[in-house]
């Protein structure tokens, strides 16, 4: 488990683990909380105006815990749930998804503490030398944030997934993902006499 000092309004102390088979349930309500339903209205990265239904269910959930190079990182406070995010490693980079924080609590600074987490994570733990996303490309919002944050537009793009339940129920016929990506600086052994930068 690694932990965040808390400043401003991150404090106290944000602490991020692994999640495990237990947590099933309560990732399952948090990722709907923040994307689907009047509830998340609340905060600013709803879906709610594009697509009714399903976000993610507990089966997604178990197979991206069981899968391969594929970890859940949660944060937390005082033991609360907040926040999680996905990270598979692919071919040299990690894809990044599955990014959600309650609602009420999304732009006081949780999200970008657990991005940066990630980072940490593909880089440092799962050896990548860049993370990916998709995003709808319509939330221009949204990927405003990310490039603020080095993640760069790519002009490429992935068709959404019409007739899937498991990804919800378009209320628009143009949706898309588009692919965002980061460069993730080199992990540098520090030279004799120096302490690990962390």
């Amino acid at each position: 488990m690694s932990t965040a000092a808390g400043h401003g309004r991150l404090a106290p102390e944000l602490r991020f683990r692994r999640a495990g088979d237990a947590d099933v349930a309560a990732l399952v309500a948090l990722v709907e909380s923040a994307y689907r339903g009047d509830a998340s209205r609340q905060g600013w990265t709803t879906e709610a105006d594009l697509l009714d239904g399903q976000r993610i269910d507990a089966q997604g959930i178990a197979e991206a815990l069981a899968a391969a190079d594929s970890r859940i990182v949660l944060v937390e406070r005082d033991g609360e749930l907040l926040g999680c995010a996905h990270l598979q490693r692919g071919d040299g980079h990690a894809y990044f998804g599955m990014f959600a924080v309650r609602p009420q609590l999304q732009g006081g600074g949780i999200g970008g503490a657990l991005l940066e987490e990630c980072e940490r994570i593909a880089r440092e733990e799962l050896g990548c030398v860049r993370i990916a996303m998709t995003v709808i490309s319509l939330r221009d919002e949204l990927i405003a944030w990310y490039e603020r944050r080095g993640y760069r537009r790519s002009g490429r793009y992935k068709a959404f997934p019409y007739g899937d339940a498991r990804f919800g129920l378009p209320r628009r016929d143009d949706l898309r993902f588009e692919w965002l990506d980061k460069p993730l600086a080199p992990v540098v052994a520090p030279r004799p006499g120096q302490l690990p930068a962390r």
